[in-house]
């Protein structure tokens, strides 16, 4: 079983992941602690979420975005105005910047995907200053993020065939372990690794399921490309399975992994 990855849909993204991926975003911010008026390089950018969160909390010189998708970059140049910013076509193993420009390289939930994870670090390392800062993260697929475990979990006990596109197993560099020597491999120091936890409520069952029927990303993908019966059978599940309270609402937890180094 194979699902292309689909990235477009900047307002569907947002419903999905997006305001999970902001709340996140603040805390790692402000745990990579660097100095005001430091220039960084948001790499997979989509649409602009921690790039907004370093603009408002971390008072940047400027902060340039890059992503593959130009739905996405048109999203983020359409709703970031703050002239500090700006957006363009990019991808993580070839940034159009010259060497050391940047005093910050970051990538949120980005670095599993890429297709070369050690071409992409030496990339944010080339155009990082000497004494920068590289940092990401990734979220806790096999474990404590909880909206995307909580459907796997579902499918798979459905259809076991649904393990082959399981993010927990798809993606095994979201751990702790696996970004350490990531990042150690890249020849950067001081290498340290945490968890991020926010809450994930949702306001009802639909407020849950509804953005997995927006084909955007790889759990969506999944879901849109069941058959009507089998979308039905797994949407049972979950709501037979989600820890609903009685006014409705779900409260999950959504674990993101954040790695940092500093380049020598």
């Amino acid at each position: 079983m194979s699902v292309p990855d689909r990235w477009s849909g900047g307002d569907a993204y947002e419903g999905y992941i997006g305001r999970w991926s902001r709340q996140v975003g603040a805390t790692f911010v402000d745990w990579l602690d660097v100095a005001l008026r430091s220039s960084w390089v948001d790499v997979g950018c989509g649409t602009g979420a921690l790039s907004a969160t370093i603009l408002d909390r971390a008072n940047p010189t400027w902060v340039r975005g890059f992503d593959p998708s130009a739905d996405f970059v048109g999203y983020a140049s359409t709703h970031i105005t703050d002239p500090r910013a700006s957006f363009a076509i990019g991808t993580a193993d070839a940034l159009p910047l010259d060497d050391g420009v940047a005093d910050v390289v970051v990538a949120g939930l980005v670095l599993n995907f890429v297709p070369d994870p050690v071409v992409a670090l030496a990339e944010m390392r080339r155009v990082a200053r000497p004494g920068g800062v590289i940092a990401a993260y990734v979220w806790d697929y096999a474990d404590r993020m909880d909206l995307l475990r909580s459907l796997f979990d579902a499918a798979i006990a459905i259809d076991p065939g649904a393990a082959a596109v399981d993010e927990g197993r798809r993606f095994p560099l979201a751990a702790p372990g696996p970004l350490r020597a990531a990042f150690e491999g890249a020849g950067l120091e001081a290498v340290d690794v945490r968890s991020i936890d926010v809450p994930t409520v949702f306001a009802s069952f639909d407020d849950y399921w509804t953005p997995f029927l927006s084909g955007v990303g790889p759990a969506p993908g999944y879901v849109v490309g069941l058959d009507d019966r089998a979308r039905s059978a797994l949407r049972d599940r979950l709501q037979a399975t989600l820890p609903i309270a009685s006014d409705g609402s779900i409260h999950l937890i959504a674990r993101a992994w954040a790695v940092r180094g500093a380049v020598a």
